[in-house]
């Protein structure tokens, strides 16, 4: 189900700004026998996200009603919210008299192979660099071209995720996910100051285990112990190859797996 400003079936004008200029925001939320556990994780970076974009915050019942409403029929479902300033005149300026559109939609949550939770991923180092914005950075905005770009990179089955860098060689996570390693035993995860995508999952992680969030340089990365990464709809993916690189499955990861699984968010689906 699509819900446009609480409507099924809504349309969206032609002019909105989301289309036009990609000035919004979107949460794409895990939802399972009708709970989602990483809600005001959600709900936090949306505020947060609107007031680094001069968006009017919306009311976060309304938002929980809608998403019930909108994957009602489904047992594990991803509801992608949307915010965006709604429609308005050409140009850049922000319009004294626009309303926001909210679109909530919801689809079958995507099947991931118990391998991967499992036996763990391969990724590759990806050659396209993320640009740097601070105003932007961390927040769920709606222009994803890098990462869409990114991903297009590569056709290979066996390869689950892409390793971003930015201009200065500092590693920011992958195209889809936060990016965890245990270093010397500590556990590490990018600083996301510059670029990136500050995940829910990731907010998770940060709450329960002790973590250094610092630069990363590949060097670094590749004489880890072990690493593994995070996404609010996959959860916890060891990775146990990259390139010529191995690494085990270790005990941080399986720890994070198992409290995903207290949370009801159920990883082993296929």
């Amino acid at each position: 189900m699509i819900l446009v400003n609480g409507v099924a079936g809504g349309s969206i004008a032609a002019d909105d700004r989301g289309l036009s200029y990609g000035d919004g925001l979107f949460e794409t939320v895990l939802v399972v026998d009708g709970r989602a556990p990483l809600w005001s994780r959600h709900m936090a970076r949306l505020a947060e996200g609107c007031a680094r974009l001069l968006l009017p915050e919306p009311d976060a019942e309304q938002l929980a009603r809608e998403t019930a409403r909108a994957g009602a029929d489904l047992a594990r479902a991803v509801v992608r919210i949307t915010l965006t300033r709604g429609a308005g005149p050409r140009g850049y300026a922000i319009p004294d008299s626009a309303h926001a559109t909210r679109i909530v939609a919801a689809a079958p949550a995507p099947k991931t192979s118990a391998d991967w939770y499992h036996r763990g991923i391969r990724v590759r180092e990806c050659v396209l660099r993320l640009s740097e914005q601070p105003l932007l950075a961390g927040i769920k905005h709606l222009n994803r071209l890098e990462q869409v770009l990114a991903r297009a990179e590569w056709t290979d089955a066996d390869v689950v995720e892409g390793i971003l860098r930015d201009f200065g060689a500092r590693v920011i996570g992958a195209t889809a996910a936060n990016l965890f390693a245990v270093i010397g035993g500590r556990l590490v995860t990018p600083a996301l100051d510059r670029c990136g995508v500050a995940g829910v999952a990731r907010a998770e992680v940060l709450a329960r285990r002790e973590c250094e969030v610092r630069d990363l340089t590949m060097e670094e990365l590749m004489q880890a112990d072990e690493v593994f990464l995070t996404n609010s709809v996959r959860g916890i993916l060891p990775v146990t190859a990259l390139d010529e690189r191995r690494w085990p499955i270790g005990d941080v990861a399986r720890a994070l797996q198992a409290h995903w699984r207290a949370l009801g968010l159920r990883e082993d689906v296929t």
